[in-house]
């Protein structure tokens, strides 16, 4: 795939039976974002919608940092006297961090192993799921810099930390490790590090089980009527809903109610539902 797209400087992919490991491969920099790998991570992103063999996306940070968030002297001194190059770095940045990876057409996992700081709130934010090391280290340090957390981080962040919880991190700059990311739901879960590869395959292998178009159709359902009233909301997933089970070759409904109803082998809670 990856010679399909071209070839990548700053970022890598790597397959494992149906799961795509995005990654971001600046470890000389703990993996900070600069214009370059925004472009690359843009045109991988477009690309993997589309891809077949992608069933679940891990986007991770190779060595010890899943991301120390933008390059500040590459992203914001060097483009100070180049607002066309600032522009068209600030739109890629936004493309994958956020549109993209939001509504990604397969579930997606981040895996922070190291520093996650700033910018790297938005695409953390934008996966599914985000399963962290206990001794990984986050934080808002922009109010150091004279600046405040920009792109979509504070907005990104109103929607997974309470609201003194954010402002106290946002206004102090004081980093936190995984444990406590877990604690304030910044992340789904913590393990040791040691465990950490495993536990993410564990969740990917979990989520290629399932129905592959119900997982889409679950995904979009949740994230887009969170942001309308009720009576939009309901409209909305009954549209949802029919049209699932028109575009869903694997008839994954009707599966279901047959093994529950007539074949009596699966039970929520007990056993799986099995595709096919």
């Amino acid at each position: 795939m990856a010679g399909e797209i071209g070839e990548f400087q700053h970022i890598r992919i790597e397959r494992e039976d149906g799961i795509t490991w995005l990654i971001l491969n600046r470890p000389e920099k703990r993996n900070a974002t600069h214009p370059p790998l925004h472009f690359e991570m843009q045109r991988a992103i477009t690309a993997l919608e589309t891809d077949p063999d992608t069933g679940v996306l891990i986007l991770t940070g190779a060595g010890d940092s899943f991301c120390a968030g933008q390059d500040l002297k590459e992203y914001f001194r060097a483009l100070d006297a180049d607002p066309v190059g600032r522009a068209r770095a600030r739109k890629a940045s936004h493309d994958w961090t956020w549109e993209r990876l939001w509504l990604f057409p397969r579930p997606t996992i981040a895996m922070v192993n190291g520093y996650c700081f700033g910018n790297a709130f938005t695409p953390l934010v934008a996966c599914d799921f985000a399963i962290a090391a206990e001794d990984a280290v986050f934080g808002l340090s922009e109010i150091n810099w004279g600046i405040f957390p920009g792109g979509l981080v504070s907005r990104v962040v109103a929607d997974v930390l309470s609201y003194r919880d954010a402002l106290y991190y946002i206004l102090t700059g004081r980093p936190f490790d995984g444990r406590k990311a877990a604690e304030l739901r910044l992340v789904t879960c913590a393990v040791p590090r040691a465990e950490l590869r495993a536990e993410t395959v564990k969740l990917a292998r979990e989520l290629l089980g399932k129905n592959p178009y119900a997982l889409r159709a679950a995904k979009e359902a949740y994230k887009l009527c969170r942001l309308m009233d009720y009576a939009q909301a309901y409209n909305y997933l009954a549209a949802k809903s029919a049209e699932l089970r028109g575009a869903d070759p694997e008839h994954g409904r009707e599966q279901g109610i047959r093994q529950f109803i007539d074949e009596k082998r699966y039970r929520p809670g007990f056993e799986s539902y099995q595709r096919g």
